[in-house]
């Protein structure tokens, strides 16, 4: 392990130590001076989120950017302060601090036996969507996870998730997709941050007006198992974090597999954008993501922190 990779680890584990420990308002004040401090030394990363606001909210002027990526570099930090403190967090707690719109999608297809794929999109925390999920509704879900160097810091967020009632595979060369199937075919459910590529072989969609390439993983597993696909956008609203799960996205009845998939990621595309346009400041994309901005001879670089992607 090199040094730089011991001090990520060690930060890490010092964040889920020592920030569980600190009172509420003291760790969000905390996340929102870390927050403007990265947001003022304006890295690639914090221009990265605004060039792509810019493209979701294309009206706004320069003033108006940089309120909206400062916003959102509060609500990535804010991201990572729950996420410190939800192992500490009781089931009241989350029960209290989240309120989900559309439950009764989830809750019907989870009694029809047919499986669940609840997809979303890098908006609020789906981390606390998930330990939600396992505390409200009361089943554990399997998830999928991109590697990280180091391993141990990998392995940390593996241990943290399951922690909350999940499952995690890790994203290898499509080798979970096989489990997923099974996970659905037996009824259960899965979660799937669904609004990034990880394979640069993904679905072409229009996303706010541009082609962006989103995972197949979500249509095909809907298709191969009979599973219903749910489109999820969260987003905050004060103290709470909000959501909304929408209506199970069809499956075509005629067409080749490839023509079907198209149609349905596009359809999750749409639901996505709707959530991500009213609440831009929630979404947390700090990678590039439309076509136009990647090096077509690259595939898109590994996220910053581990999270379920595409199958």
């Amino acid at each position: 392990m090199t040094l730089r990779d011991k001090l990520t680890d060690g930060l890490y584990g010092a964040g889920w130590a020592g920030v569980k420990k600190l009172p509420e308002p003291a760790a969000a004040a905390l996340g929102r001076k870390i927050a403007d401090l990265a947001w003022q030394r304006r890295g690639p990363s914090v221009q990265r989120l605004e060039a792509n606001l810019a493209r979701v909210v294309p009206e706004a002027g320069p003033d108006r950017l940089r309120a909206l990526s400062q916003a959102g570099m509060r609500s990535y930090m804010r991201y990572w302060m729950e996420s410190f403190r939800l192992p500490a967090w009781t089931p009241e707690r989350i029960r209290e601090g989240v309120v989900i719109d559309g439950e009764h999608h989830l809750r019907d297809g989870l009694a029809s036996g047919r499986g669940v794929i609840v997809a979303l999109p890098h908006l609020a925390n789906w981390d606390l969507a998930g330990a939600w999920v396992t505390s409200y509704v009361g089943v554990p879900f399997t998830t999928v996870a991109e590697r990280l160097k180091p391993e141990s810091l990998f392995d940390r967020f593996v241990a943290y998730r399951e922690s909350l009632g999940m499952e995690v595979l890790p994203h290898s060369g499509g080798a979970a997709f096989g489990t997923l199937a099974r996970r659905l075919r037996a009824g259960g459910l899965i979660c799937l941050v669904a609004d990034r590529d990880l394979s640069s072989s993904g679905v072409e969609v229009d996303f706010f007006g541009a082609t962006a390439r989103m995972p197949a993983g979500p249509a095909l597993l809907a298709q191969q198992t009979g599973a219903l696909l749910l489109p999820v956008n969260l987003w905050y609203e004060g103290p709470l974090m909000r959501g909304l799960i929408h209506p199970p996205v069809a499956v075509p009845e005629t067409g080749t597999r490839k023509e079907k998939t198209a149609v349905m990621t596009q359809a999750m595309a749409d639901d996505f954008a709707a959530g991500i346009g009213r609440h831009p400041e929630d979404w947390h994309m700090l990678q590039r993501l439309w076509t136009a901005d990647l090096d077509p001879a690259k595939a898109p670089g590994p996220e910053p922190r581990t999270e379920a992607a595409g199958a």
